[in-house]
């Protein structure tokens, strides 16, 4: 039990992790890699349902954990993977150890790595399309320099579902969900 202890401290570090590359956007504030993590696991969870034809259970697990290494190597951004080679293997490797479901991690991790498998196509789309909705947040709060981002983002997509979600992300307005623009609500507060 010691060591599960162990690993679930080590697994809060994601929420003091900082995701890196959002430095290189002027005016976009930052994120842990907890908050990206939680988000893409919804997504992945999505798009598994819109597929239908892959089990969504494992999708959730590669989701879940895709990023765990990153508490031992850190979020490392396109700039720092140019000129840095980090052994995630190892680091999986060294997570997992002791752990009564280390050789399940360390699978999915080895899994998601990979990105073979259909689960794992899902779950790796899932991480851009998570990145994509941050790019249109920040478009949508005027960080022009966003627009440049995006073309990379949708050239990582690999299923038919993902660029579906990605065309309708890009053409909607991140405060749609809540702001009913031709709604007499916002000029009478909701009295009448």
């Amino acid at each position: 039990m010691d060591r599960i202890v162990d690993f679930l401290f080590e697994v809060g570090m994601l929420k003091r992790t900082p995701r890196s590359g959002w430095h290189f956007l002027p005016g976009a504030e930052g994120e842990s890699v907890a908050d990206h993590v939680f988000r893409m696991t919804m997504i992945a969870w999505v798009l598994s349902r819109l597929d239908g034809n892959v089990d969504s259970d494992h999708v959730l697990e590669l989701a879940l954990v895709h990023d765990l290494p990153e508490t031992r190597t850190g979020d490392l951004n396109y700039v720092h993977q140019k000129y840095t080679t980090v052994d995630e293997a190892n680091a999986a490797r060294a997570q997992s150890e002791g752990l009564p479901f280390g050789d399940e991690l360390e699978g999915l991790l080895r899994e998601y790595r990979e990105g073979e498998t259909p689960e794992s196509a899902l779950a790796h789309d899932a991480d851009q399309l998570e990145m994509l909705l941050s790019l249109k947040e920040r478009l949508d709060g005027g960080a022009a320099a966003a627009q440049e981002w995006v073309p990379f983002v949708l050239k990582r997509l690999r299923t038919d579902a993902a660029r579906d979600l990605a065309a309708r992300i890009l053409t909607a307005h991140s405060h749609d969900w809540w702001f009913d623009r031709g709604s007499d609500w916002w000029v009478k507060a909701g009295k009448d």
